[in-house]
């Protein structure tokens, strides 16, 4: 007995430190995403979700046969990409990043000039990679893409699992054993029994968690079309990153051939007497800069490669040397009209969509959560009982039996539930008409920036950069027999690479705004 009792003691030991662990883990923070936990989403909680009644139907903790898909179901929800069997994208796969103009990129307003490069010279070669290309690509073999999509198949999985019927319960005894025999007693026969007991769904829980299953996997692929639209914008900034640095480069190797040939006409004239020590020096110096910028320019330029080429999952190998083929320059032309714009970016965002389906997944787990009141009716039949004689030598008796349990909804125990998913369809609401004004504002801010950047370059290409360089030729052509002066050159020169540096800033600021206001609208409204 006491070792029996010392065995009990140490059990309930390791009981009290086991529950002590259970309690200190459920009080962490939880993360994001857990790594192995089918629970958990990389696409975030979809919205409509409860939280309440995607637990064992009726919320009771003793349900005799557990007909319910378990307290991990429905994790998430479906959307606008409808994935055909098994789980692999269809044909017709869209990604909301459907044109509204025309893609190709034929050029912009009239050639140009960037200081002495002209604008045809800075798209790279012609094996480069394109826009196109890229996107293709990344949609194509983008990881994080990758590994995002495959929570579709897990929502259609939530699907079925929501479908799940309760399995039977087979039931077998034998009762009124004796201890001995029944020899001096009054007791009765042995009995042998088996009985079958099946749930039956009479008020159609089963078919409601399919709606909310069926609802959330349609909120799951329009999150994921959200995912891709937003992946598209970083391969926007990346690839615009690249562009820009090639642009830098070649800009700053202009600038500095320029200065060097000025530095060897400076050179001659200190030989000659007719310029000072001084002058020769700041242009060393300006060539000295200038290099010093070109090393960090061209370090920029494989940094922005190694991004691009991670997003795209590119060989690291090629990943500083792959050619990349664009214009900064662009289509030159007036966005479509606000209005337009506006009403595409709320009929197609998938982030709205989204929301919206968002919306019909709450009302869903409304009727879910109602139909959970009321737990299954269980039938039970029992097609064999055998009954010993009271005589030994007696032959045995047969008999049937059938019998029906009906839970009685005396207290509502999922009323709780019930209040909570009526408040998610109102928070669901809330929440689209937030996102809805926030669409408008973000498509109103990227069409006034490619706005402003439009009217800056051509003002700076029409106004400013031909004045700045009708300046530096100006000063750099002799005045009668006397040569130009070399600080009126440099100054001119400086204010030349300065203009032309602000063109390229907003070249780069313009192409920035098209593929912006493409994120905000969720269509290519520009190549």
């Amino acid at each position: 007995m006491r070792l029996r009792e010392a065995l009990v003691i140490v059990l309930g030991l390791l009981a009290v430190a086991a529950g002590s662990v259970t309690a200190q883990e459920s009080g962490r923070a939880p993360t994001p995403v857990t790594p192995g936990d089918p629970r958990s989403s990389m696409l975030g909680e979809g919205p409509g979700a409860t939280g309440a009644v995607d637990r064992d139907p009726g919320g009771s903790d003793d349900v005799v046969i557990p007909v319910g898909p378990g307290p991990e179901y429905p994790r998430v929800p479906q959307g606008i990409t409808r994935t055909p069997e098994p789980f692999e994208p269809s044909t017709g796969f869209r990604l909301g990043i459907e044109p509204l103009a025309p893609t190709t990129d034929d050029g912009g307003a009239g050639p140009g000039r960037l200081g002495a490069v002209p604008l045809e010279e800075l798209e790279g070669p012609a094996d480069g990679l394109t826009i196109d290309q890229a996107m293709d690509r990344l949609l194509r073999f983008n990881l994080e893409l990758r590994a995002q999509a495959m929570e579709i198949p897990k929502a259609r999985a939530d699907v079925l699992t929501a479908g799940l019927r309760g399995n039977p319960l087979v039931y077998a005894d034998a009762a009124v054993i004796p201890y001995g025999d029944f020899e001096g007693s009054a007791g009765g026969p042995t009995e042998y029994a088996v009985n079958l007991t099946l749930p039956v769904d009479l008020n159609g829980k089963r078919r409601r968690r399919i709606a909310v299953a069926e609802a959330a996997r349609l909120v799951t692929e329009a999150l994921y079309q959200d995912a891709v639209r937003m992946q598209v914008d970083t391969l926007y900034t990346a690839w615009i990153d690249v562009l820009a640095s090639q642009a830098t480069i070649r800009f700053l190797e202009s600038g500095l051939r320029g200065l060097e040939e000025q530095r060897s006409q400076v050179e001659r004239q200190v030989r000659e007497g007719t310029s000072s020590r001084s002058e020769y020096n700041t242009i060393e110096i300006l060539i000295d800069s200038t290099d010093l910028t070109l090393l960090e320019a061209q370090e920029t330029s494989e940094d922005a490669k190694r991004t691009l080429a991670a997003l795209l999952s590119i060989p690291e190998a090629v990943a500083e040397t792959f050619p990349v083929r664009g214009s900064l320059r662009g289509l030159e032309l007036p966005p479509p009209p606000i209005d337009p714009l506006i009403r595409q970016a709320l009929a197609t965002r998938p982030d709205l969509v989204a929301f919206r389906l968002g919306v019909d997944r709450a009302r869903s787990e409304v009727k879910l959560a109602r139909a959970n009141r009321f737990e299954d009716v269980f039938l039970t039949y029992q097609p064999f009982t055998a009954q010993e004689g009271l005589v030994a030598g007696d032959r045995a008796s047969y008999a049937w039996a059938a019998g029906v349990t009906i839970p009685v909804p005396i207290f509502d125990r999922n009323q709780g539930n019930i209040a909570r998913a009526n408040q998610t369809v109102g928070q669901a609401m809330a929440q689209l008409a937030t996102l809805e004004r926030r669409v408008v504002l973000e498509v109103q801010r990227a069409e006034a920036a490619y706005s402003v950047t439009l009217a800056t370059i051509r003002r700076l290409h029409e106004e400013t950069l031909p004045a700045a360089e009708e300046n530096l030729h100006a000063s750099l052509r002799p005045a009668g027999p006397d040569e130009p002066d070399p600080v009126s050159s440099l100054e001119a020169r400086r204010a030349f690479d300065d203009v032309s540096r602000q063109y390229l800033d907003a070249l780069v600021r313009h192409r920035r705004s098209m593929f912006r206001l493409n994120t905000a609208v969720g269509a290519r409204v520009f190549p």
